[in-house]
C-alpha cells in the first residue's frame, strides 16, 4: 500500500541543506526543525559526500547555487548524471531570476527565492515537492520490474493502450516469448545464474525495441509481453535473444518461443489480444523444430472450440457428461500375462460435439487451473465403482489415477483421499496415484514433501510419461517413486529404430539397478510386446491387450473373465 505525505505526519523526514552562508543555514534550519531531521554541509564537495551516505534515507536537497569548491550547478550535473542519487528532489536557493531555467534543465525541482519568505510558504513548498517526489517513486517503482527494469504488467498494458491513441493508424503485433523448461536453469546452474539469463534476455528485448516502435514487459518468471509496430518476421528477435543467452554460456540451450498475433485488432481489449499471441505460444510446447508461432483464423476456431470446453465444465460435471473408462494392465513377467491394475482415462460425451478425448481437453483445463475439478470428479468415480465391485465379490485390482501438478498444492490431499476410500469401504493399496514427471521438475522440495505425505497413507506413486522431460535421471535418483511409467513415444518405434530400443533397454536396466518396476503404456504390435518383455519390463498397457472400456465392459472381459480363468 501507497503511503504518501499525509499518511506518515509523525515520520520526519530527512532534509539537507546546502549553503555557504551560516545565517542562511540558520534561518531555513530554524523554520524546519520541528517537522524535519536537519543536516548541513557548508559547500558543494561537503553536500556530495553528505547525499551520498544518505542517498536512501534522504527526503530533499535544498542547494544554494553560488559556493565554493563545487558551486550547485556542478553538484546538480552530479546529481543527475547518478542513478542512484537522481531520485531526491532538489530545490534551488537563489536569488537571480535568471538561474532558474538552467537549474531546471538540470534537474531542480522547484525554487526559493532569497530573501526568504514567509516560513509558512517555504514549509508549503518543501511539503509538496517531497509529496510530489514520493508519488513519483512510488509509482516508478511499481511501473518497472525490480529484476529486468521492463514494465510491469498493469503500466505496460495502459502504455500499449497510448500507443494506439497516439497511432491511431499503425499496423500493431502482439506477441509473448517464453522459455521451455526454464526452471531447470534455475535448478541445474541456481537461481542467480537464472536471474542472469532472465536480465539478458530483456535486454535483448529492449536493444531490438530500439530500433523499431514498441515496448515491452515482463509478465512473470521468463514470460515477456512485447507489443510494437507489425513486423513480417521475428527472426530477428530471436538471433537476438539466443546471442545473448550465449555471451552467458555457450553450452546453454534453451527453447524460446515467441506467440505473436499479428496486426491485432484495435476494438478488442488488451489483454484478449496479449491471450490470442499465448494460445500461439503455447502450440509451440514439445516442438523444437519451430521457434515462433502465429495466431491465425485455425487457431481462433481452436481457441474458441476451448473456450467453449472450459465454460461448459460445470455443467458436463453436473450432467455425467464425463465417463471413467478402464484400461488394464498386464504383467508380462510369469509364464502368461496377469491382469494386475488397471488405468481409469475420462472421455467427455459432449451433447454438441460428441465423444472428445482426454488429449483434446486435458491439458487446456491445466492452463485454466480446472484441472483439480475434473481429477476430483474421476477420483471419486473410480473408488465408487472398485467399491462396488468389490461388493459383488468380484476379484479386486487396484485402479490408478492422475494426480495433476495443481492437486499436490492441497495440503489435504492425502485426507481427501483416504476419506473417498474409507467411505467405500477401500483402503490406500486399492488406488495407484500417476504422477506425471513435469509435476516433479516443477519445484522439487515442496513436491517431495506432498509425495512422501502420500506414500506415507501408503499410496503407490507411478511417474507417468518418464523420458517426456529434461529431468530424468535426476528425477528418478532424487524422487519418492514407486513405479516408472514409459512415455509411450519410446514405444512407438522400438521394433523398427535400433536406437529407440537402445534407449528403452537402457531405462530398464537403470530401473533394475533401482529396484522400480517398469510400466510400458501404448503398447500396440506384438512386436514392440516381445521386445519389452525380452528386456525385462514388468507391466504392459495399450491396445495390444485391450483398449479402454465401460466399467461395465471392463467387469464383463476383464475382471469375470480373469476370476473364470483362475
Amino acid at each position: 500500500m501507497q503511503m504518501n505525505f499525509k499518511d506518515a505526519e509523525q515520520i520526519k523526514r530527512l532534509v539537507l541543506i546546502i549553503d555557504d552562508e551560516f545565517i542562511n543555514r540558520e534561518l531555513l534550519g530554524g523554520m524546519l526543525q520541528e517537522e524535519y531531521r536537519i543536516l548541513y554541509a557548508v559547500n558543494g564537495k561537503e553536500g556530495l559526500e553528505m547525499i551520498r551516505e544518505s542517498a536512501s534515507t534522504l527526503s530533499i536537497i535544498l542547494l544554494d547555487l553560488m559556493m565554493p569548491e563545487m558551486t550547485g550547478y556542478e553538484l546538480l550535473e552530479i546529481i543527475k548524471a547518478d542513478d542512484a542519487l537522481k531520485h531526491i528532489p532538489v530545490i534551488v536557493l537563489t536569488a537571480e531570476q535568471d538561474a532558474e531555467v538552467r537549474s531546471l534543465k538540470l534537474g531542480a525541482s522547484d525554487f526559493i527565492k532569497k530573501p526568504y519568505e514567509s516560513p509558512e510558504i517555504i514549509r508549503a513548498r518543501i511539503m509538496r515537492t517531497i509529496e510530489l517526489s514520493e508519488d513519483r517513486n512510488f509509482i516508478q517503482s511499481a511501473e518497472r520490474d525490480e529484476l529486468t527494469g521492463l514494465y510491469s504488467r498493469a503500466f505496460f498494458y495502459e502504455y500499449a493502450e497510448m500507443m494506439d491513441r497516439y497511432n491511431s493508424g499503425m499496423k500493431t503485433d502482439a506477441a509473448i516469448l517464453n522459455v521451455e523448461h526454464f526452471h531447470m536453469v534455475n535448478e541445474m546452474y541456481g537461481r542467480q545464474f537464472g536471474d542472469k539469463v532472465l536480465i539478458s534476455i530483456a535486454e535483448a528485448i529492449k536493444e531490438y525495441l530500439a530500433e523499431t516502435e514498441g515496448l515491452a514487459c515482463r509478465s512473470e518468471a521468463d514470460t515477456y509481453f512485447i507489443y510494437m509496430a507489425h513486423h513480417d518476421d521475428y527472426d530477428g528477435l530471436l538471433d537476438h535473444v539466443n546471442s545473448k543467452i550465449a555471451e552467458l554460456s555457450k553450452g546453454l540451450h534453451l527453447h524460446v518461443r515467441l506467440g505473436v498475433y499479428p496486426r491485432v485488432e484495435h476494438d478488442i481489449e488488451m489483454d484478449q489480444r496479449f491471450s490470442y499471441a499465448r494460445y500461439a505460444c503455447n502450440t509451440l510446447r514439445g516442438n523444437y523444430m519451430r521457434y515462433v508461432a502465429y495466431y491465425d483464423m485455425t487457431m481462433r476456431e481452436r481457441s474458441v472450440f476451448h473456450e467453449h470446453l472450459v465454460n461448459d465444465i460445470h455443467d458436463a460435471l453436473e450432467q455425467g457428461q464425463f465417463k471413467v473408462y478402464y484400461q488394464p494392465k498386464y504383467n508380462v513377467q510369469g509364464e502368461e500375462p496377469v491382469v494386475c491394475s488397471a488405468e481409469a482415462l475420462v472421455r467427455w460425451e459432449h451433447p454438441e460435439y460428441g465423444t472428445i478425448k482426454p488429449e483434446t481437453f486435458l491439458h487446456v483445463f491445466e492452463e485454466n487451473g480446472l484441472i483439480s475439478i475434473l481429477d476430483r470428479y474421476v477420483w471419486k468415480e473410480t473408488i465408487e465403482q472398485i467399491g462396488r465391485w468389490r461388493k459383488k465379490n468380484i476379484t479386486g485390482i487396484p485402479v490408478s489415477v492422475n494426480v495433476s501438478r495443481i492437486d499436490l498444492y492441497d495440503e489435504g490431499l492425502p485426507d481427501y483421499l483416504m476419506d473417498l476410500l474409507e467411505d467405500n469401504g477401500l483402503g490406500s493399496d486399492d488406488l495407484l496415484l500417476e504422477i506425471t514427471e513435469s509435476a516433479y521438475t516443477d519445484d522439487n522440495t515442496q513436491f517431495i514433501e506432498a509425495i512422501e505425505n502420500l506414500r506415507q497413507e501408503g499410496f503407490r506413486i507411478e511417474m507417468d510419461d518418464f523420458g517426456s522431460g529434461y529431468s530424468s535421471l535426476n528425477v528418478i535418483t532424487t524422487m519418492p517413486i514407486d513405479v516408472i511409467k514409459l512415455d509411450m513415444r519410446f514405444i512407438e518405434h522400438i521394433h523398427e529404430d535400433s536406437k529407440a530400443l537402445l534407449v528403452v533397454k537402457l531405462i530398464m536396466d537403470m530401473a533394475r539397478s533401482l529396484e522400480v518396476p517398469v510400466v510400458a503404456e501404448g503398447v500396440e504390435i506384438a512386436a514392440q510386446y516381445d521386445l519389452l518383455r525380452e528386456n525385462g519390463c514388468s507391466i504392459i498397457q495399450g491396445h495390444y491387450f485391450s483398449k479402454a472400456m465401460s466399467a461395465e465392459e471392463f467387469e464383463e472381459e476383464v475382471l469375470l473373465y480373469e476370476e473364470e480363468e483362475l
